[in-house]
C-alpha cells in the first residue's frame, strides 16, 4: 500500500483504504447531487423569489466561482496543515451552509449561501482524490478511481429523480435539507472511518501572495465570460490576463509556490490532459441545465417527469466510469480518454437538432450516448493526471483537476448564461420568448460540440506525447 506521511500518533498501518474510499465516495456523493437536484427545482426558485433568466444561472455560477478560485489554495494548504483537516472543516462548513439554504428568505441569501457552500466545497476537493490517490496502490489506482467516478455519476443519476420528487412533494427547500442531512452523516464517518494524516509540504510556507493572485486570475477570466456580452467583461477579462502575468512572474521566484508551475511546463501528458479536462467540463457541464429548462418550459414536463427523462445520461455515465476505471489499469488510459471525448462529441451534435417536437426517446438516447462517452473520458483522464506525478504533488495535481473540473463547469455556464442573455434577454421564460429560448438552445449545443472536437485533438496530441 502506497502512503503518506502520517501524524505521529498514527501509523501505515491503520490507514483502511477501503474504509478511506468508502468516506471519499460519500462526500464526492454531495456535490453533483445537489448540482444536479437543484435543476429540477429552478423553476420553482425563480418562482419563489421572482428571478429571471440571468439570475438562475448566478444559482449554479456563484457556487462554481468560490470553488475553483480556492480549490488549489486550499490543496496547497492540505500539503502545509494536513489533507484530512482541510477535508473534514470542508464538509462540515458546506453541510452548515447547504442547510442554511433551505432557509434562505430570498434570492440574494440563497446565491450568498451557494457562494459560500462553494468555498467549503473547494476545501473537499481540493483534498478528495489526492488522499485516494496516496493511500491506493497505483496497480488498483484505476479502479478506485472508477469507483469515485461512478458515485459522482450516481449522484447526478439520483439527483434528478429524486430532486425532482423532493420538489414535487415537499418543495424545493427539502433539496438542501436532504443534502445537510448527508453531510452530516459524511462527517461522522469522516471520524470514525478516516485515519491517518498527510502532509507532504509540513514547515514550509503557505503563499499567500501567490494565491492571491492566482484568485484574481480566475475571478477575473471567469466573471468576463460570464459578462462578455457589456464592457464589463472585456474589463473583467483584461483585469484577469493582467493577474495571470503576474502570478506566473511571482511563482517563478516563490520558493514555496501555491502551485509548482513546473507540472505544465515540464510535463506535456499532465499539461494536455488537465487542458482536454477543462475543455470536456466546459462542453458539457451545462447540458442538464439547458435540457432541464427546455424539458419544463418548452415540452410542458413537470419536475419529476424532466428528472426522469435526464436519469438517463447519468446512468449510463455510472456504468461506464466503473468499466473505464478498470480498463485504465489495463491498457492506456490518455486513449480510451480520448475515445470518450469522441463519443461526447457525437451526442453533442444529435442535440443540436433539437426542437420542441423531438421524440422524448430520441433524447433519451442521445443522453444515453453522452453518458457513455463522458464515463469513459474522466476517470481514464484522472489516472493520466494522478499517474503524471510524484507523490509530492498529489495535492496540486488534484487540486488542479479540480480547477479544470469547475472552471469548466463556470465556463459551460457562462456560455450559456451569455447565449441566453443575447437570444432571451433578462426576461422570464414565458411562451412568448420560446422561439428564442430554443434559439439559445441549439446555438449552446453547437458552442459545446466544436469545443469537445478541439478536446479531442488535445487528448489525442496528449496520447501520441506519452
Amino acid at each position: 500500500m502506497q502512503s503518506s506521511t502520517a501524524m505521529p500518533e498514527q501509523t501505515a498501518a491503520a490507514i483502511h483504504p477501503g474504509r478511506t474510499l468508502l468516506v471519499l465516495c460519500m462526500s464526492a456523493f454531495l456535490v453533483p447531487f445537489m448540482g444536479s437536484a437543484i435543476n429540477l427545482a429552478l423553476p420553482e426558485i425563480g418562482e419563489a423569489f421572482s428571478l429571471k433568466a440571468v439570475g438562475l444561472t448566478w444559482l449554479a455560477t456563484a457556487y462554481l466561482i468560490p470553488t475553483a478560485i480556492f480549490q488549489i489554495p486550499f490543496a496547497r494548504m492540505g500539503d502545509l496543515l494536513g489533507r484530512k483537516r482541510v477535508f473534514v472543516w470542508g464538509v462540515i462548513g458546506f453541510t452548515a451552509c447547504t442547510a442554511a439554504s433551505g432557509l434562505a428568505p430570498n434570492g440574494a441569501t440563497l446565491i450568498a449561501l451557494r457562494f459560500l457552500s462553494g468555498v467549503f466545497s473547494a476545501m473537499m476537493f481540493g483534498t478528495n482524490i489526492a488522499i485516494l490517490t496516496a493511500v491506493v496502490p497505483p496497480e488498483e489506482r484505476g479502479r478506485a478511481l472508477g469507483i469515485n467516478a461512478a458515485t459522482v455519476y450516481s449522484s447526478l443519476a439520483a439527483g434528478p429523480f429524486l430532486g425532482g420528487l423532493l420538489t414535487h412533494y415537499l418543495g424545493w427547500q427539502s433539496i438542501f435539507f436532504t443534502c445537510g442531512a448527508i453531510g452530516l452523516a459524511v462527517v461522522v464517518m469522516s471520524r470514525f472511518f478516516l485515519k491517518g494524516e498527510w502532509t507532504e509540504s509540513r514547515g514550509e510556507k503557505f503563499d499567500y501572495t501567490g494565491s492571491l493572485f492566482y484568485g484574481l486570475t480566475i475571478l477575473g477570466l471567469i466573471c468576463g465570460f460570464i459578462n462578455l456580452t457589456h464592457i464589463t467583461g472585456v474589463i473583467w477579462l483584461a483585469a484577469g490576463a493582467a493577474a495571470f502575468i503576474v502570478f506566473v512572474y511571482y511563482e517563478r521566484r516563490c520558493p514555496s509556490p501555491v502551485i509548482n508551475l513546473a507540472l505544465f511546463s515540464g510535463n506535456r501528458v499532465f499539461a494536455l490532459s488537465s487542458l482536454a479536462a477543462l475543455i470536456n467540463y466546459a462542453a458539457t457541464s451545462a447540458i442538464g441545465f439547458m435540457l432541464s429548462l427546455y424539458l419544463q418550459y418548452i415540452r410542458g414536463c413537470d419536475a419529476r417527469g424532466a428528472g426522469l427523462i435526464l436519469i438517463a445520461q447519468a446512468c449510463m455515465m455510472t456504468v461506464s466510469a466503473l468499466v473505464s476505471g478498470r480498463l485504465s489499469d489495463r491498457f492506456p488510459a490518455a486513449r480510451l480518454a480520448t475515445t470518450g471525448m469522441a463519443v461526447i462529441v457525437a451526442g453533442l451534435a444529435g442535440l443540436v437538432f433539437l426542437t420542441p417536437a423531438t421524440p422524448l426517446a430520441l433524447i433519451v438516447v442521445w443522453l444515453v450516448l453522452l453518458g457513455a462517452g463522458f464515463g469513459m473520458f474522466s476517470s481514464p483522464n484522472t489516472n493520466v493526471i494522478m499517474s503524471a506525478v510524484d507523490k509530492k504533488y498529489y495535492g496540486q495535481a488534484s487540486a488542479t483537476t479540480g480547477t479544470m473540473r469547475l472552471t469548466g463547469q463556470a465556463m459551460s455556464m457562462g456560455i450559456a448564461g451569455m447565449v441566453i442573455a443575447l437570444n432571451v434577454g433578462n426576461r422570464k421564460i414565458v411562451p412568448e420568448v420560446h422561439p428564442q429560448f430554443m434559439t439559445s438552445v441549439r446555438v449552446t449545443f453547437i458552442i459545446f460540440a466544436v469545443l469537445c472536437a478541439i478536446g479531442v485533438y488535445a487528448s489525442s496530441a496528449r496520447s501520441a506525447s506519452k
